[in-house]
Order: C-alpha cells, then structure tokens, then sequence
C-alpha cells in the first residue's frame, strides 16, 4: 500500500495506526504538496454496514465543523483498486503527539499542566455542544488527544480528534442505538447505548484521572461505581473534587455542561477549596465518626456563653408576660375567654421557640447521620428528640455548600455580619449545621465541610 496514490491525489506515505478493517494513514497530497491523513474503512470478513454509518457520520460531522482544535474535513471518497476497496475520509494533518504518546514515554503532568489540558478540552467540548444538534464525541480518551510542543509554562496546543463515533443529540432520540467508547473512559448510560452531551465529561475526567495516576481507569479501585483515584495522587481538595463531579456516575450529581465544569474549573473558589481546613481543630469537641457505610457528626452543647445572658433574660420575661396573660384572658367570662386565649397561642410560641433554643445552647445534642440509605439530621434535648427538616434519600443529596462568615447590608445600607454556614441540599429540603447556636467556630466548619465533601464525593461550593 506504500507508494499507493488513493484518488490521483494522495501519496500514502505512513500507516499510523490499524484496527478492525480501518486503517489510519500519513499520505502527501500531490496537487498541494501537504501531508494530509486519511481514514480508510474498508471491505473485509468482518465488515459490518453499522462501520460504514459510524465512517459516514464522521465524513459529515467533520465537514460540518469549523474549530482550528479540531482536524479540517477535506475529501471523501470510495477507493477501488486491486489492493484494497472500501472508503477513505481524508483530514487535515496536525503534527503532534497523543496523550497516550506521551504517557508512555515516561511524561508526567503537573497539576497545572491538568488544568490548562481540561481548560482547552472543556472549551472544545462547549464549541461541539453549543452546535445544533449538538456533537457528542462519545470517544475521549488520551491516545485521541494531540498534544503539541511545551512552550514556557504553557502545556502545549490540544488538540482533539478521531470522531468515529460522534454523534449528534437529535440521534440519540429514536431509532437504533449502538454501543461505542473505549472500555475505562465510558459513562455508564453510554453502556445502555444513551449518551447525552454529560457523558463527553465523563470521559474528560476519566482522561484527566488517567494522566494524573498514570494507570488506566479501568484498572483503578470502583466504589459505587466511581472510581477511586485520590490516594494515589496528590492534587488539591479543589482539583479532587472537580474530579470527582466529572466523574459522578449519576447523571444528576455529574456537571450538567461543559459551561458549568469550566466555570467550576477556573472561578477562584477552587483554588480557596484548597484552603478550607481538613483537620479537626485543637479543642474542638465535634466528635465524627464515620467509615465506608456511614458518617455520624455529634455537636455537643456550646455550654453557657455570656452572649445568652440577654437571650435568657428575655425568653424569661417574655414567657412571664404570656403567662400572665393567658390567665388573665381565661379568667373572663364563658365565652368571651376563648378568643382572648386562643390570640396567645403565636406568642407561646415565639416564647416556645426562644427557650428552647436557650435550653439547646446549654444541654442539647444535635446529631447528623449519613448512612447508604438516608440523611437525618436530630436535636436531642434532655431525652426528646426531632429531626428538622425529615430524613431524606441520600440518593436526593445533590450539592454541600459553605458559606464563610460575611457582611451584607440591608435597605438602609446598615451592615450586620452574618456567621459561617454548611449546608447539605437533599432535593429541596436543606440540612444546616453553623449559626450561634449550634457552631461558631468557622475552623471547624470548614473541617466538617472537607469531611463531608470527602465521603459524599460532592464538591464543596462556595457561596
């Protein structure tokens, strides 16, 4: 085949690569003296007519594009000569190595080299979804990445390419569906044939996680179906949790678009991630226990704090006030006294609300258990127990948020500080651990927040 021209025009020069009745070849464009490549599909025993749709598929998707990350279409053709029949797609050629290339020469990649490497493939993949119908390349992978030379600090010009098994989103809505990817890097409703433009993301990070570990994803420890890279590796918290939402086998827990990772990826609060505390402060009495089934946080009481002077004083004065007035009111004649009594009820309770809430300050408990099966979050208090909000599916967990202490101001342009929060959002119930009277240390929040997000794999977000 060597020498062959294929269409009077292209020289093969190289075969780069071989598989299945396909072959990838370097050729030289006679008319115009380039090096161009050329896919070539052709005929044999194990030719199947579900080749030729993906081969075409490609021919079009290509011809459709235009993005300089992204190899130009330049021919298509059929090929009928005494060596071999069949079709040839023909591309422009980008002199550059792959990812997999590299790996295996021995490269190794920074973390900074992983974030410019995910910056250039996100924007690729926003280009490709952006289309309509929007691109699904289904196929990420290393040894489909170009990656050219270093230059300073930059990691080198990406490239992506191999759209063999592209598809558009309008095609994934009806008729046959047909199961392509490379085992590792596939998300899990691509196995069921349904891919949707999340599942490129998937592959993306399962492609990062490779160059991080060196290891293919498929020979990395699973739980759960996620795949377990952060013992062998040394990234930031921020960068692990990015990660890990690339990698979330679950639809909804994964990063809904290229948009969102990127954002995710670049906005300041991922390298601030890096900074939340991830050991338990000195003196803290938050007892954590937890294992691969379950996690249990145990607050116990602040004990008293010269802040509750006032607050107690108050819920006392208040409730005497109630008091006296409720049987004030059901001393008055029958009927007259049901109304009178019945208006005290709102105040019981606000005065119900406020001594409990002392009462919780100086003896209560509240505990919140995380299990395979549910959230709970329960205040304890001398023997009685409840949970606000109800127990939810841990399923319905989708995103943990920490907000650090702050300023707002309110219409007057006044300015009142506002204590730190975690929050833990299981569909639209919200699970809230940080205020005055639960815990006011901001270090140990950010702890529990590291915690947290470390055994529900969800990344920490900054609000």
């Amino acid at each position: 085949m060597l020498g062959e021209i294929f269409n009077t025009r292209y020289e093969i020069r190289q075969v780069l690569g071989k598989k299945a009745g396909r072959r990838t070849l370097l050729a030289k464009d006679v008319v115009t003296g380039e090096l161009v490549i050329v896919k070539l599909l052709a005929f044999s025993s194990d030719f199947e007519w579900d080749d030729l749709k993906l081969f075409e598929r490609e021919a079009e998707t290509l011809k459709s594009l235009s993005n300089p990350m992204i190899p130009c279409y330049l021919d298509y053709f059929e090929v009928n000569s005494p060596t071999i029949k069949g079709f040839a797609l023909v591309q422009s050629y980008i002199p550059s190595q792959t990812l997999e290339q590299y790996l295996q020469s021995g490269r190794s990649f920074s973390e900074s080299d992983i974030k410019q490497i995910a910056t250039a493939l996100l924007e690729i993949l926003i280009y490709l979804h952006g289309l309509y119908p929007p691109v699904i390349h289904r196929d990420i992978k290393p040894s489909n990445i170009l990656l050219g030379e270093r230059s300073g600090n930059n990691v080198g010009q990406v490239y992506l390419v191999d759209f063999g098994s592209v598809q558009t989103a309008l095609g994934t809505e009806g008729g046959t569906r047909t199961v392509v990817g490379t085992y590792g890097y596939m998300p899990p409703e691509q196995f069921g044939g349904r891919t949707v433009t999340a599942s490129d993301l998937y592959s993306l990070g399962a492609t990062l996680i490779y160059l991080v570990t060196g290891t293919h994803p498929a020979d990395l420890p699973q739980k759960d179906f996620r795949i377990q890279f952060e013992s062998i590796t040394h990234l930031s918290p921020g960068l692990t949790n990015w990660l890990k939402s690339m990698i979330e086998p679950s639809l909804e827990k994964r990063f809904s678009s290229a948009q969102e990772a990127l954002k995710t990826l670049v906005q300041p609060q991922l390298a601030n991630a890096s900074k939340l505390v991830v050991s338990q402060p000195a003196e803290s009495k938050i007892q954590l226990t937890k294992d691969g089934d379950s996690l249990e946080i145990l607050i116990p009481p602040l004990g008293f704090q010269p802040s509750m002077v006032f607050m107690g004083l108050f819920a006392i004065a208040w409730n005497s006030f109630i008091l006296f007035w409720t049987i004030g009111a059901l001393s008055a004649p029958f009927p007259i006294n049901i109304p009178f009594a019945l208006f005290s009820l709102p105040f019981w309770g606000a005065g119900y609300f406020m001594a409990y809430t002392f009462l919780l300050s100086l003896f209560g408990n509240i505990r919140l258990i995380l299990n395979n099966k549910q959230i709970k979050l329960t205040y304890e208090l001398f023997g009685f127990k409840y949970n606000r909000p109800k127990p939810s599916a841990r399923k319905n967990i989708t995103k943990l948020v920490y907000t650090p202490k702050h300023l707002t101001k309110d219409s007057s342009g006044d300015k009142t500080q506002v204590s730190a929060q975690l929050e833990i959002w299981a569909g639209v119930r919200k699970y809230q651990l940080g205020d005055t009277t639960v815990i006011q240390s901001e270090a140990e929040l950010e702890w529990l927040a590291h915690e947290l997000s470390d055994w529900l794999n969800l990344p920490i977000q900054r609000d």
